[in-house]
């Protein structure tokens, strides 16, 4: 599974698309000439914009520009989850949007877009709201209704980037590693042991040549892209109110200290504490 295109089709008389996928059990690394906006809800979860690979916890907004590599927002979610996606060309109001000086400030969102845009706080509440309540709109009115919510996240300050460079498409053309096998690995193996020469074989490439190349990619090392990703289902089932040690060994950790070290890293907050505050909530 390299790298797809995937193909959009919007409906005809319409200038977007509005719909609410569901490919948890499916690895979708993909890009596309059509700008995107994502909301999900869920207990916890992936996300991999361009270069960038972090999880997100209970919700997400994100914007991600023409032709970014990403992977679905519901890839390996094992809880119940809700997820809006809107798609829309870079051109869905024609030349207006080019020309217009009312639309600069989302001209501009739109270039921000390629690096990736993570949206927190009252604006993704707001978003989110606003997003559940389009489809009860007629066209006309969702259109206006989308040029406003594009508005207010262009004018809004509680935004993260994801990529420090443009990481569209052509960057990754020749791009040999098969992202999925990756993520195939880490799945069957992080609860026991990973191996980063058993990974760099499967992927055709000798143990150095993959090492540079994930750190370049993803930023970081095999091994704390496997503690990430281990803490991220280890948020799962502190959520679903599993002990702190079982958690620990169920995840493929061997120490519960070092288990609390990283995830403190991680998150900011021991696991204990992390798993009160959420089920009080």
């Amino acid at each position: 599974m390299k790298i797809i295109r995937e193909m959009i089709e919007i409906e005809k008389g319409r200038s977007f698309r509005l719909f609410k996928p569901s490919l948890r059990n499916k690895f979708l690394w993909h890009y596309h000439p059509e700008i995107e906006l994502v909301y999900i809800e869920a207990q916890t979860g992936i996300r991999h914009v361009g270069q960038h690979v972090s999880s997100y916890l209970e919700s997400d907004l994100v914007l991600i520009g023409s032709n970014i590599p990403h992977l679905n927002f519901d890839y390996g979610l094992q809880t119940e989850y809700n997820q809006i996606v809107l798609q829309l060309k870079e051109d869905f109001l024609g030349t207006s949007l080019s020309q217009s000086p009312e639309f600069v400030s989302i001209r501009k969102l739109f270039d921000q877009s390629m690096y990736g845009l993570s949206f927190y706080g009252k604006t993704k509440e707001l978003v989110k709201n606003r997003l559940a309540e389009i489809s009860k709109l007629n066209h006309l009115a969702q259109l206006l209704e989308l040029i406003s919510i594009f508005d207010m996240l262009a004018h809004s300050d509680e935004v993260s980037v994801l990529n420090d460079s443009d990481t569209s498409v052509r960057f990754f053309y020749n791009d040999k590693i098969r992202m999925a096998e990756i993520y195939d690995y880490i799945y069957e193996r992080y609860q026991t042991q990973t191996n980063v020469n058993e990974v760099a074989q499967r992927v055709h490439l000798n143990t150095a040549t993959f090492c540079r190349y994930f750190k370049k990619q993803t930023k970081m090392t095999f091994t704390d892209f496997v503690n990430q990703y281990r803490i991220n289902q280890a948020k799962t089932m502190l959520l679903q109110d599993k002990s702190v040690t079982e958690t620990c060994y169920a995840v493929g950790f061997e120490s519960l200290s070092y288990f609390n070290k990283l995830f403190k890293k991680w998150i900011g907050e021991n696991p204990s504490t992390f798993k009160n505050r959420y089920l009080r909530s």
